[in-house]
């Protein structure tokens, strides 16, 4: 059975505009920084604060959303984060302190680490190999623009109110998809593969995806490769505006183009699965990611212009629309009943990992790029050390092979056509 074009889109747009939950929840509020510390009488460290509560919860919240979704279903725990982020997002409109904020925004992160978890987790349920593959390549689309678009909306929204309403607009985003979630998203999970959301089993859970030296290897390969967008987002304002002189304007159109490059590389990415095997997307991306750091070391350390630096810096940053998306759907395929933990597994290392190095970008140019190309590397390592020499569960059962084609097992109560053999596709179940 294919997945209709309709339901297609509907799924794509819903479980795309879940993924943009951080960037959007992140970027939109930052052009209000000065009027908060203000307003609130805080110090800028503890108007920063609350960037920190949002993306330590973002990363916790992955870790219990994604078990509770294999044990309860896909929908129940999403609609549940849905409505603690839209009513953590009017209480940061209101708060009356920095702290009170802080606490807030951490409730707020919880809630939207529910739509990034489940969304990787519900597209494994219904998509494997190319399919796969294909979607989460189809989902940059969706969750690229958000970076492009939130400072965007957000410096345009703060022209006719004030910070708070920048959070009441979040809330209203919650609201819509909390909506979407009800209303026009299936539960993808059925009760016959939903395992039991006990502690032990949980750790269990976590701690066979932790021994799985492939899943791991991609998920690394994921990670490490994503810090470096952590590290071009947090040094790249102060690089490019401090010491390559652009205004903030300029600073802006810059990071739309490399945000654009992102968005093309997946969906050159995604036009290429089934004619090229993800594993060889992941090791292109890879290649150009190592081109790019390098390239972006020796321009920096040469003290080249503008647009010598500003080359490799669109070619590494590029590079994660192609790696990203395969390597996702690699550590996934053999996750299938495991996928709401291995989803959050997959997050928590991003953001871990990415947060955790992201501050090193900001001691200067040189510092930024040795940084970007580190991680670079490191991405290719755990790539070529760890997920060798094992196919997966999909390869062996079903004959995935170099053209990357596989089956996909149906959903209780369905048979797969030889259409859906070779996609890998399901059609959306019905509420």
């Amino acid at each position: 059975m294919h997945v209709s074009v309709p339901g297609r889109l509907r799924f794509t747009l819903i479980l795309g505009a879940l993924s943009a939950f951080a960037p959007l929840s992140i970027d939109m509020y930052l052009p209000g920084f000065p009027a908060m510390t203000d307003q609130l009488h805080a110090s800028a460290s503890e108007i920063q604060l609350t960037l920190t509560a949002f993306v330590i919860s973002l990363a916790l919240g992955q870790a219990v959303a994604g078990p509770l979704s294999d044990a309860y279903g896909r929908r129940r725990p999403l609609v549940f984060g849905l409505v603690l982020y839209a009513i953590a997002s009017v209480a940061c409109a209101f708060a009356p302190s920095a702290y009170a904020l802080v606490a807030f925004r951490f409730v707020q992160g919880l809630g939207a680490a529910t739509g990034i978890v489940i969304a990787r987790a519900a597209v494994r349920d219904l998509f494997s190999g190319v399919a796969l593959a294909r979607f989460f390549s189809t989902m940059m689309l969706v969750t690229g623009l958000a970076p492009i678009l939130a400072p965007v909306i957000g410096g345009q929204l703060l022209q006719v109110t004030s910070w708070r309403g920048v959070f009441v607009v979040l809330a209203a985003f919650g609201v819509v998809l909390l909506l979407s979630t009800v209303f026009a998203l299936p539960e993808t999970l059925p009760s016959s593969r939903r395992r039991p959301a006990r502690v032990g089993a949980v750790l269990r859970s976590y701690g066979g995806l932790l021994r799985d030296r492939v899943f791991l290897g991609y998920a690394l390969t994921s990670a490490l490769l994503f810090a470096a967008i952590f590290a071009y987002i947090s040094g790249s304002p102060f690089v490019l505006q401090d010491v390559y002189g652009l205004s903030p304007q300029q600073y802006s159109w810059v990071f739309g183009v490399n945000s654009v490059g992102i968005v093309l590389a997946g969906q050159i990415g995604g036009w290429l699965v089934g004619r090229v095997p993800p594993r060889r997307l992941v090791v292109a991306g890879l290649g150009a990611g190592l081109a790019g750091g390098a390239g972006l070391i020796v321009a920096v350390a040469a003290g080249a212009g503008l647009f010598v630096v500003l080359a490799p810096m669109f070619l590494i940053v590029s590079s994660v629309g192609i790696v990203m998306p395969n390597a996702s759907a690699l550590a996934l395929a053999d996750q299938a009943d495991n996928a709401g933990a291995a989803s959050a597994l997959i997050g928590i290392s991003q953001f871990i990992i990415g947060g955790g190095l992201a501050p090193l970008a900001g001691h200067g140019a040189l510092a930024m790029a040795v940084l970007m190309g580190s991680v670079a590397v490191g991405s290719a390592l755990a790539y070529v050390t760890l997920t060798r020499h094992k196919p997966n569960r999909e390869d062996s059962d079903h004959g995935a092979g170099d053209d990357g084609r596989d089956h996909a097992a149906s959903l209780p109560g369905e048979h797969a056509t030889d259409d859906a053999a070779t996609t890998g596709e399901q059609e959306l179940p019905t509420r």
